[in-house]
């Protein structure tokens, strides 16, 4: 027994089976996770390695060169970027998409510990690394405020307490604090009072360390108890540290306080951070690879309410920047555009069937193929997001073909005298060979998709499998469900239409029908010029091809954007504040803006130029601002070019972000080169190119070689001849100008800094150096000034136990330039371009501007380009785009093939897609929409939805000369008249469905209208071409057969 005639014999079995499917697919639901995107995160793994004091290029030859050369042997590494600035090295490594995260982390730990051997004694601890992407944004940005509190205390709050409960939270991968430091002990020196009480700043050192120390005591056992020994060895205030004696000069005490001013405060003042205007710390909460945004986002938000309730009355926490608010509202968009989708199909079938009893066998499909594909959902791991959504939301729109056509046809027999049941199994049976070519087809469009690697395979994978989920239930439901309703509702015509709306549609369609047979017979009286039509819109296609703007994703306006502020390299920590404030001004004044978040001093990562400042921004909503994020960047940018000596930079946050290396822009073009100073020379002139061509905005790169630098250049024999090594200079310079930490406190919560250096007031003077000394050996100072020298040398020598010698004695000072940061990509030199594209303008037209620029530069051979990020991902998607549509072709080809036995009929089936790609090319130029990966979904989706109507004409035809003897052309004549209903209401259908997405508004409709455009386009133009050329390529085909069928004669 077939399904069909199982279904109609058991109604009631079949109702409880198709209930069942509902229940579980609602049960389903409440169950799935809610993203913006499917769960795509990269494996990328960060390490980062310390060496205080050394200098970029330092850190870049002696600790990112060798751990690059272990690193770079590890399998499944995609792309290795390194940055060295000041003191430290950041390293990212991204790994292939199957690459097992934890197998990777063991390998990294075996390649540092290889390396090691290699790497300079200075570097004291290991290099570390964790899973992150540096490219990622915060989920969620908390900031502490208060009027009493200094920002060392706000800091200490949000260290000591809140990061370790955020922290614990399940699906927090990472949380840091910026804005400020931890409280400190700073002992700012006075240069010249040291010098005039005889005290070296390693004396000041010294002194530190062993007047606050933390060591075992001990204990004592008396007769009947045992005591703990305590002893005030630990000094915690500024206080404590005024009296200490430094050292004894002519028998007086030279106490800290003599010398230096000893304050409460923080361990590094070169941090700033601001929020909604006001001084802030901030709290950056970072998600795991795989979590969920918007559970992480519930969890977070449920903490904090007790939290912020726990803290002194004085401290304000406030979330200022949620991710996850444009996503809710994305997806609360696209699930009303699929509600929306839904109802429209159904009036279209309605007005299409002009009967409410035929309408419900066809459209109680839609509901139970959308419910029961969310049951398979659950099943595959997958989760309810803009793409899943969307898929579900287009194939509402072709779900419901299978159930139509059937339908018109077991209602057409019941109208020609047939009992309902007779009807139903028979008219489903006849067109059940229709239906199954029509879906299995349909779902054969996504084969390539489903078993393709990389980004784009992983993207798109969850909307393919998720439509054709849907489809394969609406075909069981067809042949199942359908039928047996037919043949319990439906009982024969029930006379003309009385609603005015059914009697205008009844009308319009059979005046229609009237033109197209007419027309008909003038296309196949005419069949070369209608086929030359085909051919036409063959050639049409590569030309459109060739000339429509092209993209990697649709640029989301997401209510956020990532700023950098790059200031001119030799800014100093007052001036790089004071361009902070001028631009979180003038963000917070524009109607568009809702809060900025910023910070100077590089407080949320190791090092880092500093010349450059992080921001976060948040926008109002879509519905509140009125224009977008681009039209708002577009209106800041003339304000910001106001503001003198900095530039900010700004980007929206996408949901998808490839590799590893944060820009200053949206996409990245990298210049590498083994030769450091070629590419430093020729860099800055292609920049320059590029910010003059009119492609690009907000040009600008990640070369940093023009810091202020005064190198301090010893004449090691006469340090020599005072017992001074060049040791003794650098641990001097450190003690003066490097917040060295001398020495550490030890409380319950954490632990705190002594920091020392000289005071800043005497640093910012042009003689800072000139006033500093270094204590000298008596011994060797007395050889040197011996009573045979003048006067004026020997006063130098002061009565000391060690004299003291100026630095200007022992060396000369030379300014010039130096690098900030030092990047490799690879095992090269790298300097990243970053950029935004101008108004209308597509990643293509940017990827040609920079090949001419740098063809036109002159550049030599040894500088080789790259684009990085998304940029990547573009080219990746530009070289696929052919092969995604030759596979679906082949497939859907074997398919047909396969169904139809035969070599040439698919060929007529497949002569409806030229039509289909004219139109979905011309709609998305029309609109001023870039063939993205988005579009090209869609131009997939109309490979397997326009052939739909060729397989109804063929089977029709087919069948016609097969069992009643027509001619070719008489039967493709009568497949076109007979079935140009079902043909008509499934475009319809198609087409409606897809016109929420293409027309929609709102949040995240800008990811969804490249989809809907292309469909839209698409089946306008192929269902008016397709059914004159279907059946001149019919008829074609079947001469072709006619040939290659004959036999050889006997002879």
């Amino acid at each position: 027994m077939s399904i069909t005639a199982a279904a109609i014999a058991r109604p009631v079995a079949t109702s409880l089976l198709m209930l069942g499917v509902v229940l579980a697919g609602l049960s389903a639901s409440l169950l799935l996770p809610r993203a913006p995107i499917p769960n795509i995160d990269f494996p990328v793994i960060g390490i980062t390695a310390s060496m205080p004091g050394a200098s970029p290029e330092t850190m870049a030859a002696s600790v990112a060169t060798p751990l690059e050369r272990r690193l770079g042997q590890i399998a499944g590494v995609t792309e290795m970027t390194s940055s060295s600035s000041l003191g430290s090295t950041r390293i990212s490594l991204q790994f292939d998409l199957d690459r097992n995260i934890d197998g990777a982390q063991r390998d990294i730990q075996a390649a540092i510990a290889a390396a090691r051997a290699d790497l300079p004694q200075a570097l004291r601890n290991n290099p570390t690394f964790r899973t992150s992407n540096p490219a990622e944004v915060p989920i969620v940005i908390l900031a502490l405020f208060s009027d009493r509190l200094t920002s060392g205390q706000l800091f200490e709050v949000a260290a000591n307490v809140l990061q370790q409960k955020y922290a614990q939270i399940e699906g927090v991968g990472e949380v840091s604090v910026g804005g400020a430091a931890l409280p400190a002990v700073r002992v700012e020196l006075d240069a010249p009072a040291l010098y005039a009480h005889g005290v070296s700043l390693e004396d000041v050192r010294a002194a530190l360390q062993a007047a606050n120390f933390n060591g075992p005591k001990g204990f004592i056992d008396e007769r009947d108890r045992r005591l703990t020994l305590y002893a005030n060895d630990q000094s915690r205030k500024a206080a404590d540290y005024e009296g200490l004696v430094v050292a004894y000069r002519s028998g007086a005490a030279v106490k800290l306080k003599d010398i230096a001013d000893v304050v409460d405060s923080v361990e590094d003042v070169r941090n700033h951070g601001l929020s909604n205007g006001r001084t802030a710390v901030q709290i950056r909460i970072f998600r795991q690879p795989g979590a969920n945004f918007i559970d992480v986002v519930d969890r977070i938000r449920a903490l904090t309410a007790p939290l912020a309730a726990a803290l002194p009355a004085d401290v304000e926490m406030r979330i200022v920047q949620d991710r996850t608010l444009t996503i809710r509202a994305s997806l609360h968009e696209i699930e009303s555009t699929l509600l929306i989708t839904v109802l429209l199909v159904v009036l279209v079938v309605f007005l299409s069937l002009r009967d409410a009893r035929a309408t419900f066998p066809a459209s109680v499909c839609v509901p139970v193929s959308l419910i029961g594909a969310l049951g398979v959902m659950y099943l595959l791991d997958y989760s309810l997001d803009n793409l899943s959504l969307m898929a579900l939301t287009i194939a509402t729109g072709f779900i419901v073909d299978d159930a139509i056509v059937v339908v018109e046809n077991i209602a057409r027999r019941i109208e020609a005298g047939e009992p309902p049941r007779a009807a139903a199994l028979t008219g489903a049976r006849e067109v059940a060979p229709t239906v199954l070519s029509m879906s299995l087809s349909l779902v054969a469009v996504f084969l390539p998709i489903l078993f393709m690697g990389g980004i784009i395979g992983r993207m798109m994978r969850e909307f393919a499998m998720t439509l054709s989920v849907a489809i394969l239930v609406s075909l069981v439901l067809s042949v199942s469900v359908t039928p047996m309703l037919c043949s319990r509702i439906l009982h024969g015509h029930a006379g003309p239409p009385q609603f005015f709306l059914l009697r205008w549609s009844e009308r319009a369609f059979s005046a229609l029908h009237r033109s197209y047979v007419r027309t008909l017979d003038v296309a196949l009286a005419r069949p070369g010029v209608t086929f030359a039509t085909l051919l036409a819109t063959i050639l049409l296609n590569f030309h459109l091809l060739q000339i429509i703007p092209k993209g990697f994703f649709p640029i989301q306006d997401s209510g956020r954007m990532r700023g950098a502020i790059v200031a001119d390299q030799s800014i100093s920590f007052a001036g790089m504040k004071e361009k902070l404030v001028q631009f979180v001004a003038i963000l917070e004044a524009d109607p568009g803006v809702e809060s900025a978040s910023a910070v100077i001093g590089g407080s949320f990562g190791p090092g880092g130029p500093v010349n450059i400042a992080d921001m976060l921004v948040t926008l109002k909503p879509l519905d509140e601002r009125k224009a977008s994020a681009d039209e708002i960047m577009a209106r800041l940018r003339p304000k910001f070019a106001r503001v003198g000596g900095a530039s900010l930079f700004l980007q929206s946050v996408q949901d998808i972000r490839m590799g590893g290396r944060t820009g200053n822009a949206m996409f990245q073009y990298t210049l590498l080169s083994d030769d450091l100073e070629q590419l430093r020379t020729f860099a800055p002139l292609i920049v320059e190119a590029l910010r003059r061509d009119k492609t690009l905005v907000d040009v600008s790169s990640d070369q940093q070689d023009r810091g202020l630098r005064r190198s301090i250049v010893m004449d090691r024999s006469k340090a020599a001849r005072f017992g001074l090594p060049a040791s003794a200079i650098d641990n001097t310079l450190y003690d003066a100008y490097g917040q060295r930490q001398v020495s550490t406190i030890y409380e319950p919560l954490n632990q705190y800094h002594v920091v020392m250096e000289v005071a800043p007031n005497l640093q910012g003077t042009g003689e800072s150096l000139d006033n500093l000394y270094i204590g000298a050996d008596a011994a060797a100072a007395r050889r040197v000034f011996s009573p045979r020298a003048s006067m004026s040398a020997r006063s130098v020598v002061n009565s000391a136990p060690a004299p003291m010698i100026p630095l200007s004695s022992l060396a000369r000072f030379d300014d010039g330039v130096t690098p900030l940061q030092v990047n490799h990509q690879g095992h090269f030199a790298a300097i990243t371009i970053s950029f935004n594209l101008a108004e209308g303008k597509s990643l293509g037209d940017a990827a040609s501007a920079i090949a001419a620029e740098i063809a036109k530069s002159g550049a030599p051979g040894s500088i080789q380009g790259v684009f990085s990020g998304n940029a990547a991902g573009y080219q990746d998607a530009l070289a696929n785009q052919p092969l995604m549509i030759a596979a679906a072709l082949t497939v859907v080809y074997i398919v047909l093939g396969i169904l139809y036995e035969s070599f040439l009929h698919p060929l007529t089936i497949l002569s409806t897609l030229p039509s289909a790609g004219v139109g979905a090319f011309l709609a998305l130029l029309g609109c001023g929409t870039e063939l993205s990966i988005v579009a090209m979904i869609g131009v997939l989706l109309l490979i397997g939805i326009v052939k739909k109507n060729a397989i109804i004409l063929v089977d029709f035809a087919l069948d016609a000369e097969r069992r009643r003897g027509l001619s070719p052309e008489a039967a493709i004549r009568e497949a076109c008249r007979t079935r140009f209903r079902p043909i008509l209401i499934t475009t319809l259908v198609a087409l409606f469905g897809a016109l929420p997405l293409a027309i929609g508004s709102g949040e995240g409709a800008e990811m969804r209208r490249p989809l809907g455009i292309a469909i839209v386009g698409g089946l306008l133009v192929s269902q008016i071409l397709t059914l004159y050329t279907t059946p001149v390529a019919f008829l074609y085909v079947d001469r072709l057969r006619k040939i290659f069928g004959r036999r050889p004669a006997r002879l």
